[in-house]
């Protein structure tokens, strides 16, 4: 959550000239609003969809922005083995302006950036397991973190992943 993963895989996607998918949006489309079908449904019922959006996204190919919590679904880490992967990590301090104001279901109830930072320290062995490469969007300009994935897309081939 917050470090970027619309922006870049939009951007991205352009300077590789592909399509881009975001399988939250995807959700929404099908189903309405993320917060709502949480406070109506429950988590589990949200991640079922979910996974539905990532079978339908890598499916249409091309760049693929995941919700934060996608990867804990074995299914789509298994899918995900036939893919290139990047993780977008974004330090602490610099979270707490990114997700300020949002509406995030799993923030809701206390501080949002102290709760982002458990979400985050509970997942990132499940995202560093499942990536081929991690990139930082902490500091810099977008441009260098585009850069930076689509000079590595470019060099390696995906027959090639790790």
């Amino acid at each position: 959550m917050g470090a970027g993963k619309t922006s870049v895989g939009r951007r991205v996607a352009r300077a590789l000239g592909t399509a881009f998918t975001d399988t939250d949006k995807l959700v929404v489309r099908d189903h309405g609003p993320i917060r709502d079908l949480f406070l109506a449904h429950g988590e589990a019922h949200f991640r079922a969809l979910e996974r539905d959006a990532v079978v339908e996204a890598l499916g249409r190919g091309g760049v693929v922005a995941l919700g934060g919590g996608a990867v804990l679904d074995p299914s789509t880490r298994e899918r995900l083995t036939a893919h290139r992967v990047v993780l977008l990590t974004v330090a602490p301090h610099v979270v707490a302006s990114r997700i300020h104001g949002d509406e995030r279901p799993l923030l809701g109830g206390e501080d949002p950036a102290e709760r982002w930072r458990r979400i985050y320290e509970e997942r990132r062995p499940v995202y560093e397991a499942a990536a081929d490469i991690t990139i930082d969007t902490s500091s810099g300009p977008l441009s260098r973190v585009v850069d930076d994935i689509v000079a590595w897309a470019q060099s390696v081939p995906a027959q090639e992943r790790s």
